[in-house]
Formats: structure tokens, sequence, C-alpha cells
């Protein structure tokens, strides 16, 4: 295969022989003759690597330096799996795994994830926190941050709040809340040059001086928003120093509260430029795109300092972005109050018995129809742009209760009776999948009343109506298949 750098702009080929060293610079050139890698990751909190493996009729090869990471061979469509439609595992490039893995996340810890659209690394970070804790999710696109939502319900994690808020309107309403923060920075995307060549046109309009000044607001509110002690990790797709090492430095220089942690390397991993410590990854020395990544963390502050006074280095000078989301209903889930079960429907309190957990009531949310299960540490007071606040349990409809796709995808076959459970290749998993109601066969007990659908394994798919021997079909209409 012949090497095709043609579309790649002068002005970035001389940055990048000079970054690289003459040598290493014709290695990297190589490197776009190589086939193009399809990689996925799987969903550890549903099944571990092994039994994937065990599972899966493909070809898998590990990502080395991920243990839930594989490679997978041309011409499978992964996507239209049902075991992707059931949550067991992310499409996701293998260097862009690497972040999420490298920020030590802890089951009860408060996690943020500020650009988090279209979740790969915040399905990894919902999945470590083990049901424990809260993973905010934010994305300053509402449409992106409509994907998001669906890609953390489809990993079946509860614990979860999804914003659509600006870094800085974060920073204000929740100053030092997290343990752990991942900044994957907008960036020019020169490490996905060879994935995606379109990037190359966004280069040219808005380069490494465009998105710096962004990713040095971006982090400024990250600081901003962590916990002394607590860890901040950087990421972006991008070679440019000055949207790397540079931005890392500008940090380190603003806010003396922050401190390098370095990083290990691994087989195939360089080390940065300027700055010790770093992680860097080159297509032409691993079986992936570019990244770069650093960790910081946050210096316990002493007793004697003024607790008032840390803001987190230089103030910022703007927000970022697209802002045509602001007309969105910032009171859509402004702190509903708590209800008493009592005053709802003997329906849902019924219903509430069946689940595996013990929903403590002082979580449980009604808005409007909707009805919401909050994570532990929801912080009630803060006034932001939510898409979702918790698990949407379900909704209420004259005072029946229908119970929701998000609820459905963290239970097992196990976890809800009735439930069915449909093997690979069973016909009526498409057609549940397209929305068309499922006839139980002859040997099937009659279902009657709400009932779980599984694929084998006992994974969820999501819910149908039983009406003796047909399943009518209750799949969340903005997920059917074709």
């Amino acid at each position: 295969m012949e090497s095709n750098t043609g579309f790649l702009p002068l002005e970035f080929l001389r940055e990048m022989e000079e970054l690289l060293g003459h040598k290493e610079f014709t290695e990297y050139l190589d490197s776009f003759k190589k086939e193009r890698s399809h990689a996925l990751r799987v969903n550890d909190a549903k099944l571990s690597p092994q039994a994937f493996i065990r599972r899966c009729r493909q070809k898998l090869t590990p990502v080395s330096w991920i243990s839930n990471g594989f490679f997978y061979e041309e011409g499978w469509e992964a996507a239209k799996d049902p075991d992707y439609a059931a949550g067991l595992y992310y499409l996701q490039e293998a260097s862009a795994m690497t972040p999420a893995s490298l920020l030590p996340v802890s089951p009860g810890d408060r996690v943020l994830d500020l650009c988090a659209a279209p979740g790969g690394k915040a399905t990894e970070l919902g999945v470590k926190l083990k049901g424990k804790g809260l993973l905010f999710a934010n994305d300053i696109s509402n449409s992106r941050a409509m994907a998001l939502l669906k890609n953390l319900e489809l990993f079946g994690i509860p614990n979860i709040c999804v914003s659509s808020e600006s870094p800085r309107r974060l920073a204000k309403v929740l100053p030092e809340f997290f343990d752990k923060i991942l900044v994957d920075a907008p960036c020019s995307g020169e490490g996905m040059f060879f994935r995606e060549p379109a990037m190359v046109k966004d280069w040219k309009e808005r380069g490494p001086a465009y998105y710096q000044p962004i990713q040095k607001e971006i982090v400024v509110q990250a600081v901003r928003m962590l916990k002394p002690g607590g860890f901040l990790l950087y990421s972006t797709c991008t070679f440019s120093k000055a949207e790397d090492e540079d931005v890392i430095a500008s940090v380190l220089a603003d806010a003396p509260e922050m401190e390098l942690v370095p990083l290990s390397l691994f087989p195939g991993a360089s080390d940065g430029f300027g700055l010790s410590g770093v992680l860097r990854l080159f297509p032409h020395k691993i079986r992936g795109e570019g990244h770069f990544i650093a960790l910081l963390r946050k210096r316990e502050r002493k007793v004697e300092e003024d607790a008032g006074d840390h803001a987190g280095g230089q103030k910022a000078k703007g927000e970022y972005g697209d802002k045509s989301n602001l007309n969105f209903n910032r009171n859509a889930l402004k702190n509903p109050k708590a209800v008493d079960l009592k005053n709802l429907s003997e329906d849902f309190r019924l219903f509430l018995k069946k689940l595996p957990f013990a929903a403590e009531a002082s979580r449980i949310r009604v808005l409007q129809d909707k009805v919401y299960y909050l994570p532990e540490d929801f912080p009630s007071w803060a006034n932001l742009r939510y898409l979702r606040t918790g698990l949407l349990l379900g909704k209420l409809n004259h005072g029946r209760f229908e119970p929701g796709q998000a609820l459905a995808m963290t239970l097992r076959a196990d976890d809800f009776s009735p439930s069915i459970t449909l093997s690979h290749e069973d016909l009526r998993v498409l057609r549940y999948r397209k929305g068309e109601t499922i006839v139980l066969e002859d040997d099937e007990e009659e279902i009657r009343g709400w009932c779980l659908v599984c694929l084998e394994g006992g994974f969820p798919l999501g819910w149908a109506k039983g009406e003796g021997n047909r399943l009518k079909n209750k799949y969340y209409p903005g997920w059917r298949c074709g």
C-alpha cells in the first residue's frame, strides 16, 4: 500500500519534521501506508474481557496497553451486532481508550468528564465507579450531549448527570466539587489525519493557534472545580506542542497548587517534548492514532490558607464554542422536590418492589410525568442545563407506571421477573429491535404485564408488555434499527 500524504498541509509537515527529527518523521509518513485498525472496548460492568472473548463470534486481538480493549477485523458490522445493542462494548479507536484508563477513578468518587460527547471516555469512567458516587458528563453542545446520554444509558450506568453547560458556568456553580476530572479538550485533530483526512480542512481554517486559548480556558475552569488532593487528566488527539506541553506548562505556571504526576511509559508510548512525565502516542510507534495525555494533581491546601482564594490560576478570558443552545430550559430539572412514595400510584410502588436494589425514597424525584432516581452525590443546589439527572426509572401515564429504557439497561435477566432471553440467532431479536410485536413459541410460557427482554447471557435489550403469547414492543423508539 502506497503512502498517501499529499493532502497534508506543508506547514503541518514542516512542524512535524521539526518535532520528530528527519528519521522519525519519515517513519511517521510511512504510517499512512498502514491499513486502518478497528477497535472496541468491553463494558467491564456487564462482563469480563475474557467472557467477551468466549462470547464474541469474531477474531479479536488485544490492545496491548488497554486491559479491556480489542482490535477486530474489517468486515464485521460491529454496530449492528445484538451485543452492541445490549451495551456490551463501545466502538472506540485504540489510542482514544488511553485517557480514561489512566485517570485513577475509584468507586464513590465524584467524577467530571468536562468535554464528554459522544461518550467514549465517559462510559469507561462510569464503569470504573461501579455504580457508586457520581459521574457528571458535560458537553457544551446540546446536540452532542444527546448522543452522550444515549451511550451512557446504553452502557447501563445509573449514577449519572448529563449537562450542557460552558466550563465557566459549571465552575461557578460547582467549585472544588469533583475528586477526578477528565478534560479531553477540543483540538486541531492532527492525530486523526490518518483516519479522517477531512480534519485537514478544519486544521487549515482553525489550527493550533485557534484552539490553544480555548484549551487554556477549559483547564482553568477545571482546576477551579477540582478538590484539593484531586486529579485532573488532560488529553488531546493532536501532535501540536502548543496544544499539548505548552498548555500544561501554562497551567503549572499559573496555578501553583497544581503539580504534574508523571505517567509511566508502556511499549510504544513516548515522553513529552520539553516536558517529561507526560505521554504521547504516535501512529508509527503503536497500532493507534495520535494522542497526548498529562495527569495533574491539586495539592492539599494548608489550613491557614485563605479558603476563598483558590480560583485556580488566571481568570478565564471568555466562554468558548457554539452558544446557539443557550435557550435550553435552564429550569428543566431545577431541584425537583423529593416525593412521598405514598402519593405515587400503587402501580409504581409495586414495580419498585420488583427491582433488585432498595431504592431510597429521598432520592426519587418526579418532574412532570418522569420519575428519576438521583445519584447519591447529586448537587441539588446546582441550577444547570441538565439533560438527565440520575437514572430515569420511567414515566407515569394516567397513574400507570411505564418503566424506562435506561432502567432496563441497568438490570440482568435474573433481576426482574418475568423476563425472556433470546439467542443471537433468534430472528425475534432483530424484530424486537425494529419495534415489532414478539410472538412467543409453543414451549415458552405465556407472559402478562411488564417483561424484560434479554439477549443470551441475561443481558437486557429493553421492555415489552406481555399479553399472553404476544409481547407488545416497548423498545425505546429512538434506539430502534431500520
